[in-house]
């Protein structure tokens, strides 16, 4: 984002992105119920973003090599979520994996999560919105 965006702003837009990300992996689990030998997938993001959010105290921190480990200033951009098979559930006869009403869940969670960080981006550009035409009055 632009300079005028601190470091939550970029984090809520990032959260939300991967949100959307997540609501596509677990509809598709969803959708695959029941597809004989489908492999449930489970995403994760939150580690990656709270390592380019710089909140376990890694402040100072800079990779300067594009294998190195996102942390710090400009890490926002190269956030990967990790997308893989999900260990946790167990297969039935027919080799699928997906638990629909664990998959359910998680949906809902990842839904309400979603909205909340889209409620607090619009806040925040609420208040920026505000400072540009009311603030100076």
């Amino acid at each position: 984002m632009s300079g005028i965006f601190d470091k939550t702003t970029d984090g809520l837009a990032a959260s939300i992105n991967f949100r959307q990300l997540r609501n596509n992996t677990i509809s598709s689990n969803i959708a695959n119920a029941e597809t004989p030998g489908y492999k449930a997938k489970k995403m994760d993001f939150e580690s990656a973003l709270k390592r380019a959010l710089d909140t376990e105290g890694l402040r100072g921190m800079y990779a300067n090599h594009p294998d190195h480990m996102a942390i710090g200033k400009g890490s926002m951009a190269n956030i990967k979520a990790d997308i893989y098979d999900n260990p946790d559930v167990n297969m039935r006869n027919d080799g699928n994996t997906v638990d629909l009403e664990r998959e359910m869940s998680e949906l809902a969670e990842n839904t309400i999560l979603y909205k909340a960080a889209l409620e607090l981006i619009n806040k925040k550009l609420g208040a920026i919105r505000y400072a540009a035409t009311e603030g100076g009055r």
